[in-house]
């Protein structure tokens, strides 16, 4: 049988003692959640702009006056916000090693907020998906000053769905840290 660890006076046992390996993991594994938020960002964004900027001229449709499209603007806008947001937290958490918030409420922060915004931003692809096909079989896709119209949608559309995939896998690394919060009683799985 080993006998306890001993303390000094004054000391006071960690509960979650880190060497320098553990460091280094918890520090990637935080630098791969930066990265989906980076890409998630990007892509919404992008999303976003090409949206926006898709209307050619008087006699070319506007998104504006679609409600898909426009669902399809504010979520991707919504995301990316909230993903500018969260890469922010994540820079924080990497260069200090604490949370913004305190540990339960930044873990249950992210899930949460990373699970409502990857749906909301699936349903208005999903949304902006099946009326550019609607179009696809109308005069509004087979003008020829409309048919750049169409083109950049779908790609606003496709940019979504990326930006959608990069969220989920954001998601899925914020789960776990729910599950090693509740297990252990740290964000951290070691």
């Amino acid at each position: 049988m080993r006998p306890p660890l001993a303390f000094r006076p004054g000391d006071t046992p960690s509960p979650h003692f880190h060497n320098t390996v553990t460091l280094r993991k918890l520090r990637r594994f935080n630098s791969l959640i930066l990265v989906f938020r980076v890409t998630a960002f990007t892509f919404s964004l992008a999303s976003s702009v090409f949206m926006v900027t898709n209307s050619r001229g008087s006699d070319s449709p506007h998104w504006i006056d679609f409600d898909a499209f426009r669902f399809v603007f504010a979520a991707n806008a919504i995301v990316a916000l909230y993903s500018l947001f969260e890469m922010g937290v994540s820079v924080w958490g990497i260069s200090t090693g604490a949370t913004v918030f305190p540990e339960i409420l930044q873990v249950w922060f992210d899930f949460g907020h990373d699970q409502v915004f990857a749906y909301l931003l699936l349903s208005a692809d999903s949304a902006g998906t099946a009326f550019a096909k609607t179009l696809k079989g109308t005069d509004t896709c087979t003008a020829a000053a409309a048919a750049s119209f169409c083109v950049q949608s779908d790609i606003s559309v496709a940019l979504g769905f990326a930006g959608f995939l990069f969220l989920g896998l954001s998601s899925l690394l914020s789960g776990f840290r729910v599950v090693c919060f509740i297990i252990n009683g740290s964000r951290f799985h070691l």
